[in-house]
């Protein structure tokens, strides 16, 4: 049953879980038992990530538990935003943290985040990254640059409360949303990231994350 209409491109569903179809590019097929070309990366600590069985669904998914901490989890991939714009993900998150200030370094903590990377520059110097994150503060549809780096832009996607210990769907046309954020028409992204952090404010977070992919429509 559909809950609420949270934007034109993401929906909160509760007994619907979303798959990719034919044509759609797989990135992260948890569904399947399947880590294969995720690699991990620390900044702070070991955010612990496994493949579990969702309560809800029965579906295979990836865990996500941080203690004071903050890894990812990342996927070097090329994908062609001419021809599959649309990124489509599903996360369920147990908590938010009250009292942050995601505007400051101190505060730039997400209990869900997902986002893409496109690398430009000597070793990466000028790449940049889009997070869609699930708020603790901003209010849904916030867009704002993250305290660390103008070359990184946040996005809320959910917000607050609601829908937490719920499945939420969600489907990004990005190739628009990379040009709002950045003001540059690009078509090709070069990495797929997922992570949970809590080790600006030293909390905790537990997170889900369902299969991954891009679509044309």
């Amino acid at each position: 049953m559909v809950l609420s209409v949270l934007s034109a491109a993401s929906i909160l569903l509760t007994n619907v879980w979303a798959q990719p179809a034919d044509g759609d590019i797989l990135v992260g097929s948890f569904s399947q038992s399947s880590l294969s070309g995720w690699r991990s990366r620390s900044f702070k600590g070991d955010t612990k990530y496994e493949l579990v069985k969702d309560p809800d669904t029965g579906a295979q998914v990836l865990a996500a538990r941080a203690a004071g901490t903050a890894s990812g989890r990342y996927r070097e991939i090329k994908i062609d935003l001419t021809k599959t714009p649309y990124l489509n993900w599903s996360w369920k998150v147990e908590n938010i943290f009250p009292g942050i200030d995601e505007n400051m370094k101190s505060g730039d903590d997400f209990p869900a985040r997902i986002y893409v990377v496109v690398e430009r520059g000597m070793l990466g110097a000028r790449s940049l990254a889009l997070n869609y994150v699930w708020a603790s503060q901003h209010s849904l549809g916030s867009e704002w640059p993250s305290p660390y780096s103008g070359q990184v832009h946040l996005v809320a996607t959910d917000s607050g409360q609601q829908g937490l210990g719920a499945w939420v769907n969600h489907k990004r046309n990005l190739r628009d949303d990379l040009k709002r954020s950045f003001g540059q028409d690009i078509t090709e992204i070069d990495a797929v990231a997922i992570m949970t952090d809590a080790d600006d404010h030293k909390g905790r977070a537990t997170a889900y994350y369902g299969d991954i992919w891009f679509s044309p429509e």
